[in-house]
């Protein structure tokens, strides 16, 4: 009972994890109608900048922290204006192919700039895990919970409460009517752009935290794919609730499965559910259903 728990708990814990990095995808899709494919290499920008500033440059929590969240913020801008701004307007297909180019780019700029080798990251979080009982919980993943929790009601709080949030929504709906109505849909666009590279950041050092990083880290853009698709891409509370179950299931999956048959399950499972369930609600579990007269 007491091994069932931990895969539970602890399932639970990195399913919390995925849906930090999944939020990104949610931001600037909300925002911009654009679904990012280069959330993966975001992440592995923004651990690498955490990475430069506190192994490479020696700088302390408390000042290398902010630093490569301001710079996280300064990438995202620079994506957008670069490789966004002129597409208003386009089809989705165009949209998507250019974050598949996006993904290829950072790609490479994070090979060119800090090579292929693997690298130690800096341990943000207490490396002793915490024992309780029959749990054993890591620490990263333990605190990285709570402020994926904290996350997500602050930008719940932000979309539905605040002028700014609700003028985000307003361009999420329809880009001609927001800008009808006065609203600047290229600044709410950069706005979750800037959004989006700090989550990927903040989901970098919880993740990675006294782990390893290379440029294949961004496969958890990939694992965190089933749990924006699950939730919908118009929700941020619903992230939450899909992390949690899709989590839970790949940690059982892992300690039972996975060993039982000799194959990694576990890797899979995640992806069956989600399209379980997109065919019985192709919005996500939590997605806006969209009404329109014929």
């Amino acid at each position: 009972m007491g091994e069932f728990l931990n895969y539970t708990v602890n399932g639970a814990l990195i399913g919390l994890t995925y849906a930090l990095v999944a939020m990104g995808f949610v931001v600037i899709y909300r925002a911009s109608k654009v679904f990012n494919l280069a959330q993966g290499e975001l992440v592995v920008l923004g651990g690498f900048i955490v990475w430069l500033m506190m192994i490479q440059l020696d700088l302390p929590l408390i000042i290398g922290l902010p630093i490569a969240f301001l710079c996280a913020g300064i990438f995202g801008f620079l994506i957008d204006r670069i490789f966004f701004s002129r597409m208003a307007g386009q089809s989705v297909f165009a949209m998507v192919m250019v974050t598949i180019g996006l993904m290829i780019l950072l790609r490479g700029v994070v090979l060119v700039a800090f090579g292929a080798q693997v690298r130690q990251f800096p341990a943000v979080f207490p490396v002793f895990p915490v024992i309780w009982g029959d749990f054993l919980i890591p620490q990263a993943m333990l605190y990285g919970g709570v402020i994926t929790v904290c996350v997500a009601l602050g930008l719940a709080w932000f979309f539905n409460r605040t002028r700014a949030g609700l003028r985000m929504t307003a361009v999420a709906e329809d880009h001609q009517v927001a800008m009808s109505l006065g609203i600047s849909v290229r600044r709410s666009v950069i706005i979750a752009w800037i959004m989006g590279s700090m989550l990927a950041t903040l989901g970098a050092i919880i993740f990675l935290s006294n782990r390893s990083i290379s440029f294949i880290t961004s496969e958890i853009g990939l694992l965190a794919l089933p749990v924006a698709l699950l939730a919908g891409l118009e929700s941020i509370a619903g992230l939450i609730l899909a992390g949690i179950l899709i989590g839970i299931v790949q940690g059982l999956a892992a300690g039972y499965l996975d060993p039982a048959l000799g194959a990694s399950v576990s890797s899979v499972l995640p992806f069956v559910i989600m399209l379980m369930i997109l065919f019985i609600r192709p919005t996500g579990m939590f997605g806006w259903k969209t009404i329109e007269r014929v």
